[in-house]
């Protein structure tokens, strides 16, 4: 078993609980789609393609859903228009099984990777460095040793904050303050957390879209001086995105998978929004398996991902 242990039941309440506004946003509708049809025909066809657009799955993963479910229509030539939610949840959790993103119950370190380099990506404003705490909070708790590199130079406050979660989880932080090289950093980050015999060391870096060209460079110049130290790190290149900005967090998506090789995603504060459908569409648009959600402000509201359990919580009769 790795390292956080089976799915408990105060996980899954806070999982139905953050994805509460998107899961009865879609139930409402759906009622509506169905009120006095007695099977699956065009017009709720049509009516279920808007309520997933609306709940910002995204064209082409919606396109996707709805031919599967006319397939299925045609195959069965009768569908029950009540069964319409089973069919979905069957159908989503399908889809999401064939992208990358897996069930995950537990996170295995590899045991010759010591320490595991995570390197953090996302504009700023996601969630990035809140994250990044959490996801530090989880390792400790799982018994891991971890190291904080403060490597987001050009904003103060990310350095500040970074710090505080350090306090706050009980990890060390390597921070050089504001306007200093992030490369030096995310070196000296690598090499405490080699010294110290730590088990992972999460560098978080700047978030600036506007200029695509310095931020690849400034992130290919971390990889590089990570590397002197772990010819392979970072050995997962995490990048955070805000579910409540719906469309928004495809286009960061988009961009970030241009100027670097992004292996995981972190989505972010589902609990404010009805636009949950994002991880789904995501998903399935980059083939990058989502490994961790953010249903809440609580330290322990960071949650990894399991594809049965959310598409459970997301179609879950309140």
């Amino acid at each position: 078993m790795g390292i956080f242990g089976f799915f408990s039941k105060e996980k899954k309440e806070s999982l139905d609980q953050g994805l509460q506004k998107t899961s009865e946003s879609i139930f409402s509708k759906l009622s509506k789609a169905v009120v006095g049809k007695s099977q699956v025909d065009e017009e709720v066809l049509d009516q279920l393609e808007e309520i997933l657009i609306t709940s910002d799955v995204g064209v082409d993963t919606t396109i996707k859903i709805i031919r599967r479910i006319e397939e299925r229509v045609a195959r069965d030539k009768y569908l029950n228009s009540s069964e319409l939610d089973v069919i979905l949840r069957e159908e989503i959790a399908s889809l999401l099984e064939e992208n990358n993103t897996q069930d995950l119950l537990d996170f295995d370190i590899p045991s010759d990777k010591k320490p595991y380099v995570i390197m953090v990506v996302g504009v700023n404003g996601v969630g990035k460095t809140t994250t990044i705490g959490k996801l530090a909070n989880l390792f400790k708790n799982a018994g891991k040793s971890v190291v904080l590199g403060a490597a987001d130079t050009f904003r103060a406050a990310a350095v500040d904050q970074l710090i505080l979660w350090g306090d706050r989880v009980g990890v060390p932080v390597v921070s050089h303050g504001m306007n200093i090289d992030p490369a030096s950093v995310a070196f000296d980050a690598v090499k405490q957390g080699m010294d110290s015999g730590a088990d992972i060391v999460i560098i978080d870096t700047a978030g600036r879209l506007h200029t695509k060209v310095n931020l690849m460079n400034e992130l290919s110049k971390i990889k590089r001086v990570m590397q002197k130290f772990i010819p392979d790190a970072p050995h997962e290149i995490l990048l955070v995105l805000d579910g409540s900005t719906g469309q928004n967090a495809f286009i960061q998506a988009k961009e970030f998978t241009k100027v670097t090789e992004i292996s995981a995603l972190a989505i972010t504060k589902l609990d404010g929004t009805a636009k949950g459908g994002v991880v789904i569409g995501i998903s399935d648009q980059f083939k990058i398996p989502v490994k961790y959600i953010g249903v809440g402000e609580k330290m322990t509201d960071l949650q990894l991902f399991n594809r049965k359990e959310f598409v459970d919580s997301l179609f879950k009769k309140k």
